[in-house]
């Protein structure tokens, strides 16, 4: 008997890990229909053709998915369930920005990094928890950036209230354009961890479904499109000096190393049972120590579910407090 057809999610799929990953979970069973999220729609079409070429999978698409738009993630939700595509069994949160040149801001005039890294996930995977299987999983690409101790020479997390973040003070933002963008970035990935562990609580308290909920490290991944608004040095070192790194260095990884450890979480049995976690590759380990503040925790998503309108017709969790 031929596997059950189902879908998998990956935002960000066009290029990267989100592409490796998806290359991996398409070449893993043709059973799985592959949804290519991302803006891009010319980059994205020339991906679902070498992802088919590539893997011998046809059953690979594409959905536009601007997460730095509330309406386009609503847009997005709303054609997706127009679509005819087999039940939806996995999300993978991958995509993500970083920004060292200026300040830039979503469409809805949050901090973009924030914006897109957190809440634009925040919203999609509220608003599709209603469509995955009852089995189904979440994966979040997080980093190991969030935590101080792992000394990867990018400034440690500032978590503040949820609303400075979205909004930040122009006047705190004052001082060096690279350490604060760094920082956003850590800070955002922080999060990624705090809606990993609220929102894996909350479908075990409050609904009937075994959804998993995981976050995922991928390790440092020279070469990848997070540097685009570096400076050209910086795109250089980044792109032609530091891959060599991955020969030398613990979890410093090519993006095939790391997009395979990500579609594990997606594809292996083993994790059938494994929720609200942490994964370094495919190795369970412990977050930061702040990762676990629950009090930050509640505070995020109180203020995630404001700043997105998210409203009760749109989740299977309760939205009040």
């Amino acid at each position: 008997m031929s596997p059950q057809k189902q879908t998998v999610i990956v935002t960000g799929g066009n290029s990267g890990l989100g592409y490796e990953c998806a290359k991996i979970i398409a070449r893993h069973d043709n059973s799985y229909h592959v949804v290519i999220a991302c803006r891009d729609a010319a980059k994205a079409n020339q991906a679902v053709d070498a992802l088919i070429q590539e893997t011998n999978n046809k059953n690979i698409s594409f959905l536009e998915l601007d997460l730095s738009s509330l309406a386009s993630i609503r847009g997005f939700i709303s054609k997706f369930t127009q679509m005819d595509y087999p039940p939806l069994y996995a999300l993978v949160c991958n995509a993500g920005v970083q920004f060292i040149d200026k300040t830039h801001y979503t469409k809805d005039g949050f901090e973009a990094t924030f914006g897109v890294n957190h809440l634009g996930h925040f919203l999609l995977a509220n608003m599709l928890l209603g469509q995955i299987t009852q089995s189904g999983r979440i994966v979040l690409v997080s980093s190991g950036t969030h935590d101080p101790l792992k000394k990867t020479g990018m400034p440690a997390p500032d978590f503040v209230d949820p609303q400075i973040l979205a909004y930040p003070d122009q006047a705190s933002s004052i001082g060096a354009i690279s350490l604060i963008g760094r920082r956003r970035y850590t800070t955002s990935k922080l999060c990624n961890l705090y809606f990993t562990y609220e929102l894996a609580n909350r479908i075990k308290q409050q609904t009937q479904k075994n959804i998993t909920v995981n976050a995922f490290d991928p390790g440092m991944m020279p070469g990848t499109g997070l540097a685009q608004s570096y400076t050209p040095i910086m795109r250089f070192v980044w792109n032609y000096l530091m891959p060599v790194l991955t020969l030398f260095y613990p979890n410093v990884n090519t993006v095939r190393q790391s997009g395979k450890a990500l579609a594990a979480l997606v594809t292996d049995s083993k994790f059938n049972q494994t929720t609200g976690k942490y994964f370094e590759g495919t190795k369970q380990i412990k977050s930061s120590e702040l990762s676990y503040n629950n009090e930050n925790r509640k505070q995020l998503w109180e203020a995630s579910v404001a700043l997105t309108n998210l409203n009760q017709t749109e989740t299977i969790l309760e939205t009040g407090f």
